[in-house]
């Protein structure tokens, strides 16, 4: 698999469905970090995902510190409306982690501080706006990633 789509505490059962989706297409792996803001069986959950759970690779964590425990050694990269850097200086290489924070308000504050230098954002251009939707910033990262790996066969 080429990436590593990591959702913390996710909200919207529509948006996970969503990205379930957009890891399958992509050839990514999902895992998903409780607590959830739905029951995993959630209709909504799977009328974005249509058919395709049955065949996501997807990997399921109690919390945030068994994901953490369980991928010490993993890559990982953090995006969030306050990194520094933009997701395209990202250094996508295969296996690479892609950790995104909970719809309301991203990623808690002690991963921000814990991984300042793997922080990364996508820029907004209006200061009407706050963050783009989760199923939406996902999309992008994951495709300058395949992007950027597929160019450097």
């Amino acid at each position: 698999m080429a990436l590593n789509i990591v959702l913390i505490e996710p909200e919207i059962p529509n948006n996970t469905g969503n990205i379930g989706r957009l890891a399958l297409a992509s050839g990514s792996n999902l895992h998903l970090v409780k607590p959830f803001g739905f029951e995993i069986d959630d209709t909504r959950l799977k009328r974005a995902g249509l058919d395709y759970w049955q065949y996501l690779n997807v990997t399921y964590y109690d919390n945030i510190d068994e994901f953490f425990s369980k991928n010490k050694t993993a890559n990982m990269v953090f995006l969030s409306s306050h990194g520094a850097k933009d997701y395209d200086e990202i250094p996508f290489e295969y296996n690479l982690f892609l950790v995104f924070g909970k719809e309301s308000v991203g990623l808690p504050k002690h991963i921000l501080n814990d991984h300042p230098e793997a922080l990364y954002k996508i820029p907004l251009y209006s200061k009407h706006v706050r963050s783009l939707n989760l199923a939406n910033a996902v999309s992008i990262v994951v495709y300058e990633g395949l992007k950027k790996l597929y160019k450097s066969l």
